[in-house]
């Protein structure tokens, strides 16, 4: 511990133990908050007030960057109606833009400028550079590769196709002059259905035949940095990505669709940062870290759902809240499960 960098002091907020991991005072609370028990004027003003259920930053800058390419960096209708290389190609380059600009800003702030040294750090160590476990024994490199040459197509590939389908009528388009309400609600309710659908995918996940020939991939990155937030298997990224079919089946806006993929693409990367928390210049910080996920990277067999809606795994036994009772219970499952040795 002694050799760590703590620029900013961290100890009133969490506690290091004799590794030098960091981990925060507060139990994570369930959520969605105050429906169980049901309080339904504090429940309300959760979802809707500042930094509740809906309205954060992440959400607004996500869905503003949703609205600019949906209005300026999106082809025209009449172009979406025919499969075409160039448009397609457009869309990846275009998301292929967007994913490196917004974690490079992660990962240079936390692992190249090292902005805060080890400050809000959950796992004392940093990226693994010298690991045959990863491609090029690089962990950050592993996420690059995995990020580019798998889960931009594939996002892309769910896009293209969705627009097409809007484009040519195969499904149906509400329009803001007809359903504004409806379209503003749907909008609201998409980070829930994203984090349901995430808890289905990543149980399926766990499954042992998909977990070894794909699920493994994420798991490698057992102390996860920014670039590990997408760094799957194909097949892992082809179910991540089901979320979007939803619209296929119910009806919306395309805009409302292309939101659904953004939300899945830049809402991992953050969370999986490594840290609580981003510390901005003039000593205010934005929260980052969902140290629950972080306990799933760490022990494998618990907190399955999001940060959002975790009271799945409440409901399922899978709930770590941080605490050592809540970790000598991961271990039974994991000792009777046989992964790891009694």
């Amino acid at each position: 511990m002694e050799n760590l960098n703590i620029p900013h002091d961290d100890s009133s907020d969490g506690i290091r133990n004799k590794r030098g991991d960091w981990k925060p005072n507060a139990k994570p609370p369930l959520t969605p908050l105050h429906l169980f028990p049901f309080r339904p004027i504090k429940f309300l003003i959760y979802l809707f007030s500042w930094n509740g259920f809906f309205l954060n930053f992440y959400h607004i800058f996500w869905i503003a960057l949703t609205m600019v390419c949906w209005f300026f960096l999106t082809p025209p209708v009449e172009t979406l109606k025919t499969f075409q290389l160039d448009w397609i190609s457009f869309l990846f380059i275009r998301n292929a833009v967007i994913i490196l600009v917004y974690i490079s800003f992660y990962h240079y702030h936390f692992y190249v400028k090292k902005g805060q040294g080890s400050s809000y750090k959950y796992n004392s160590r940093f990226l693994d550079n010298n690991n045959p476990k990863f491609w090029f024994k690089n962990q950050t490199k592993d996420g690059v590769f995995w990020v580019f040459l798998s889960a931009v197509p594939i996002w892309t590939a769910y896009e293209a196709f969705t627009l097409w389908l809007y484009a040519n009528k195969y499904i149906p388009w509400m329009t803001w002059e007809s359903y504004p309400l409806i379209i503003v609600v749907m909008f609201i309710l998409v980070p829930t259905w994203r984090s349901f659908h995430f808890y289905l995918v990543h149980r399926l996940l766990h499954w042992g035949p998909l977990y070894r020939i794909a699920h493994i991939v994420h798991h490698r990155h057992s102390n996860p940095g920014p670039w590990s937030g997408l760094a799957m298997h194909p097949i892992e990224h082809l179910l991540y990505y089901t979320c979007v079919i939803i619209h296929w089946i119910i009806p919306s806006h395309p805009m409302v669709a292309m939101w659904n993929l953004f939300h899945a693409s830049l809402s991992p990367h953050a969370g999986h940062g490594g840290f609580d928390r981003i510390i901005l210049k003039n000593g205010k910080w934005m929260s980052t870290g969902t140290y629950p996920h972080y306990l799933h990277h760490k022990y494998f067999e618990c907190n399955y759902a999001g940060d959002d809606l975790n009271i799945l795994d409440k409901i399922f036994g899978t709930y770590h809240d941080g605490t050592d009772e809540a970790t000598k219970l991961v271990m039974e499952r994991l000792k009777q499960k046989k992964y790891i040795n009694s």
